[in-house]
């Protein structure tokens, strides 16, 4: 069955000046997800955490398309359990206060949203247990300085090759994703993702170009990684032939 499966509405999702406002890399980010649904009904999702909330359109997006799945139309004889932990971060108070407000909006209850740097404390938390991260990192190739300021040019400033937080959170997915984890992220071609699918492939991830889209002076990528099966290795995952 087609199911079309609803998301976040945009007259329902609050943001203001110092918040991150819903653009082309948002509605992509969130087209991959509609997209990927589906295989999330035979790979149920526990545990769900989105790096840099904004106004919240993403997470509240995937909180619906999760309830979809778990619902009656999908037929499933285990939807008692199909359940999920939904939790959403941004170091920006402005923001936290909007994606709570988006949320609200939707009557979505089921996410928790927090005020944190990247994921601070929660690291030890979350350790081995998260099973989607999505991340619309702040890509733009800007002077190093710039990563620093406050307010929204956080948003978008992401330092030399647009790669300064990108990659102070790739080295956070061995620990955080569980075995089943994967990630989902925006990128620009100066952020090189398919550099970053090499690099990650020596931590035992595999990845793909989800998809791309131009807009305005950027094309735009949605990257998305995932861990390496146990009992293939890196050659035999490319071509995807299990190891004799």
């Amino acid at each position: 069955s087609m199911v079309e499966l609803q998301i976040a509405e945009i007259s329902k999702t609050h943001w203001n000046g110092d918040v991150y406002e819903p653009s082309d890399d948002t509605f992509l980010l969130v087209d991959v997800l509609q997209q990927h649904a589906k295989a999330w009904i035979n790979k149920w999702p526990f545990c769900c955490v989105e790096l840099g909330s904004g106004s919240g359109y993403v997470i509240t997006s995937l909180a619906l398309l999760l309830r979809q799945l778990a619902g009656p139309s999908f037929g499933h004889p285990a939807v008692h359990r199909r359940t999920c932990q939904l939790l959403a971060v941004d170091h920006s108070l402005a923001a936290v206060e909007a994606t709570r407000n988006t949320l609200q909006a939707h009557k979505v209850t089921e996410v928790d949203v927090l005020a944190t740097s990247l994921l601070g404390p929660l690291v030890d938390r979350l350790r081995g247990s998260v099973d989607i991260m999505i991340f619309n990192p702040p890509y733009v190739p800007t002077p190093d300085e710039e990563v620093e300021r406050s307010g929204i040019a956080s948003a978008w400033a992401g330092g030399y090759r647009g790669r300064r937080v990108i990659d102070r959170v790739l080295p956070l997915l061995p620990e955080l994703l569980s075995p089943r984890g994967e990630l989902f992220m925006v990128t620009v071609t100066e952020n090189d993702p398919t550099g970053i699918i090499e690099e990650m492939l020596g931590f035992g991830f595999l990845g793909r170009i989800a998809a791309t889209r131009q807009a305005d002076e950027e094309t735009l990528q949605i990257l998305h990684l995932w861990r390496q099966p146990a009992g293939l290795d890196a050659g035999a995952a490319a071509t995807g032939q299990e190891r004799m």
